[in-house]
């Protein structure tokens, strides 16, 4: 009976011993300029549309930051169809645009959000689907990029980065 008890004394000293508390320190230098921008919700789920759909696709994007700066932070993302075996093509099958429906111009399909005085706010991401009558299903991915600058760095998640679309 006695070695049991001593059992349960180990254990719990262990299971105390084990859930130490460890303080992180509060505002590292190398943080202070580090933000993160990502799909809301929080994961990587595809999108199934219609290629008739009228009304924008809205992907809110949620801008991560506990400071005002004096700078404006740019997160970064992408309309990407590499590895798709049945790729959407930009300006036949859909468009990257404002809330007004205006087309947004990019020369390499990189596009930027700006966020004033890197304050946390929310934005959205548009498309616009074009009704090509093509048959057959097309695909593509808007994926949020890592922007890293000399004065600041907004990065992702893993888990919210990208947002498959399926045009059917």
């Amino acid at each position: 009976m006695k070695s049991l008890l001593y059992i349960f004394i180990a254990a719990g000293i262990i299971t105390f011993t084990a859930c130490e508390k460890k303080d992180v320190a509060a505002g590292l230098p190398e943080l202070e300029h580090h933000y993160y921008a990502i799909f809301v919700p929080n994961n990587n789920t595809g999108v199934t549309v219609t290629r008739n759909q009228a009304t924008l696709l809205k992907f809110p994007v949620q801008f991560y930051s506990t400071f005002t700066r004096s700078y404006d932070a740019v997160a970064k993302y992408a309309v990407t169809t590499a590895g798709i075996t049945t790729p959407a093509v930009r300006g036949t099958d859909y468009n990257i645009v404002d809330k007004n429906g205006a087309v947004i111009q990019s020369a390499d399909t990189t596009y930027s959000i700006i966020f004033p005085q890197a304050k946390q706010a929310m934005d959205t991401i548009y498309i616009k689907l074009l009704n090509n009558t093509a048959p057959g299903v097309r695909k593509f991915e808007v994926q949020m990029l890592d922007n890293i600058t000399g004065q600041f760095d907004v990065d992702i998640f893993s888990t919210a980065f990208r947002r498959p679309v399926q045009i059917n």
